[in-house]
């Protein structure tokens, strides 16, 4: 007689398995996938989808699993790929944390459905409210600024101490761009759109594309490469992609052009984040809001930022490459009010030519 199956907790069982063994070997587990008779073990365990890829992070998660004894399963992914897998998945998939990388991605999550509030007192705590999500949807693990990057041989960083200098006639055909796809440059345009309005910002943006060379990049890093080597003379690139190019482990033709490129802080400063929510689909919400909390602490926050040459939720951290260029002043547009701009913002780059 045949035997039925339950087609839904079967997939979950296979995701699983793989969500285990795609890390076991960097986490040091056994590839046990969990089977009915093992329910109460899933409270033991927290499956953690990630658009984040360093081998620090997995340290981390080895260490909360020596504090807690709560076994961490890591699928890691770029975010647009996670964002559409969950959809997919629907209440079926097996992770329950979901790590994202800017306010728009966090917001598609959200009009998705994809995260659970949660009450955390250690998050409201840890987490500043501009940093976190008023409903408790998701909360910043990391900071990150998009600022003024200057090649002194090209242009004076003189002349270019903020993101309005930017339209500068004097910049034509020395400012280099990433494409309009970038959610980083949705953002960057979210945050003077909430400060500035939409007339002063479409402005700006047609200011900017009657500067810009061509054609427009697809990554920040090829941008800095061709900044370094005086392709153009300014630009705006996320901290984190010129610190990895500086660091020692990086390859000469990076750390060549990457030396010969000056930072500027606007006043003030966009910021954006890495945050983290647990997932509408979560099996173990309580495991899942236990390892945001430790992701999120003063402690653990500092290695976090650290691995990707990010600044905690306060302060500037202790990173060298970070120190040397000082600090900033934060913009105080909030992670929220960036997410809820963002479709205006990227309407209004399309509308002004940027491509």
């Amino acid at each position: 007689m045949p035997t039925h199956v339950d087609q839904s907790k079967t997939k979950r069982r296979g995701l699983s398995a793989l969500l285990v063994a795609a890390t076991a070997g960097a986490l040091g587990i056994a590839t046990i996938a969990c089977t009915p008779s093992e329910e109460s073990q899933q409270t033991k365990e927290v499956n953690v989808y990630s658009g984040r890829h360093y081998n620090t992070d997995k340290e981390l998660y080895k260490q909360f699993t020596e504090e807690t004894g709560i076994k961490v399963n890591l699928l890691e992914a770029k975010d647009d790929e996670l964002l559409a897998r969950l959809k997919t998945e629907g209440s079926n998939s097996p992770a329950d944390v979901l790590v994202l990388v800017d306010a728009a991605r966090l917001q598609r999550a959200q009009d998705d459905n994809l995260f659970q509030p949660i009450n955390s007192e250690a998050l409201n705590r840890d987490v500043p409210a501009s940093l976190r999500d008023p409903k408790g949807n998701w909360f910043a693990l990391t900071r990150r600024a998009r600022v003024i990057m200057v090649n002194p041989n090209v242009v004076n960083p003189d002349q270019v101490t903020s993101y309005a200098d930017l339209t500068n006639p004097a910049l034509k055909g020395k400012l280099c761009l990433r494409n309009r796809a970038s959610v980083y440059n949705q953002s960057l345009v979210a945050d003077v759109l909430v400060q500035e309005g939409e007339a002063d910002t479409a402005q700006w943006v047609k200011g900017m594309v009657a500067n810009v060379t061509q054609p427009l990049f697809t990554s920040d890093t090829p941008m800095l490469r061709a900044l370094g080597n005086g392709e153009c003379g300014v630009t705006v690139a996320n901290q984190y992609y010129l610190a990895r190019m500086l660091s020692p482990e990086a390859p000469a033709s990076d750390r060549d052009p990457a030396a010969n490129i000056r930072v500027v802080f606007p006043d003030p400063t966009h910021v954006n984040v890495t945050a983290a929510g647990v997932t509408s689909s979560s099996k173990n919400p309580k495991a899942a809001t236990k390892l945001i909390e430790f992701l999120a602490s003063p402690s653990t926050g500092k290695g976090y930022a650290s691995a990707n040459n990010e600044y905690p939720l306060t302060g500037f951290g202790d990173n060298p490459i970070l120190n040397k260029w000082g600090s900033f002043t934060a913009s105080q547009v909030s992670v929220e009010q960036l997410a809820n701009a963002n479709k205006q913002a990227t309407e209004l780059m399309a509308e002004n030519g940027w491509k």
